[in-house]
């Protein structure tokens, strides 16, 4: 029997990659598609794009989406919750592997695993330890095309915000960031792809800034500031 799967779906360039090679693979049944969003403002987290352009997205695979609904501050012990509930019905359907877009952060990838395996889950990473501009390679031949949609402001110009990651994007990078965006340096929406019938419908809207207070390890107070280019869908 094939075994049921889910794909962590944020909408961007590398979970859209991941599917691309599960689906080709067909080692598993793909089941669902699962995002987290900003509940105040109907965002996908950390990406700010439209809920409405995600279903669209999910609507183009023809998977079904489920939504991780969270407010828009959560602490890691209520993330935890809303994830373990949202899942559980998932595992009672049956599925028992957990699908991923990460390509090297070993410390994020370790804590997956973990997390999964307290509810007998497996971790698949279809693109794992590949050079990023080796993937970003395949992602263009494949036929794929994605948007900037929000970059760290401590690693980026405004500038890079709201712009096609093409190769000219890529070479105009600094060197310490990552072609990927690994690091989180920015983040991206697809919205063309080879499994979508048809390609999304947008226009680029507002860029706006928000900051972000936090603490680091040793306790320190630390800021940081993200700029996010609304998609309006046509």
């Amino acid at each position: 029997m094939t075994p049921k799967a889910l794909m962590n779906w944020s909408g961007g360039k590398d979970s859209a990659l991941s599917l691309y090679h599960v689906l080709q693979q067909k080692e598993y049944d793909m089941r669902y598609l699962l995002t987290s969003v900003n509940d105040s403002f109907r965002r996908i987290s950390m990406h700010g794009v439209r809920e409405d352009l995600l279903d669209q997205q999910a609507k183009n695979l023809g998977i079904e989406l489920v939504k991780l609904r969270l407010p828009e501050t959560v602490s890691m012990e209520e993330y935890q919750t809303r994830m373990a509930e949202t899942m559980q019905p998932l595992i009672g359907e049956g599925v028992t592997h957990s699908i991923f877009g990460d390509i090297f952060l070993e410390d994020l990838r370790q804590h997956r695993e973990e997390r999964l395996a307290q509810v007998g889950i497996q971790g698949i990473f279809p693109i794992w330890k590949r050079p990023s501009l080796e993937l970003l390679a395949e992602f263009w031949d494949l036929g794929f095309k994605t948007v900037v949609v929000s970059i760290n402001g401590n690693q980026l110009d405004t500038s890079f915000c709201g712009r096609i990651l093409d190769r000219d994007f890529v070479k105009e990078l600094p060197k310490n960031v990552d072609p990927c965006g690994e690091n989180g340096e920015f983040h991206t929406f697809v919205f063309e792809a080879p499994y979508f019938p048809k390609p999304i419908q947008f226009q680029p809207g507002e860029t706006v800034k928000k900051t972000y207070q936090f603490k680091n390890s040793a306790g320190e107070d630390l800021t940081s500031t993200y700029f996010f280019t609304d998609l309006i869908p046509i």
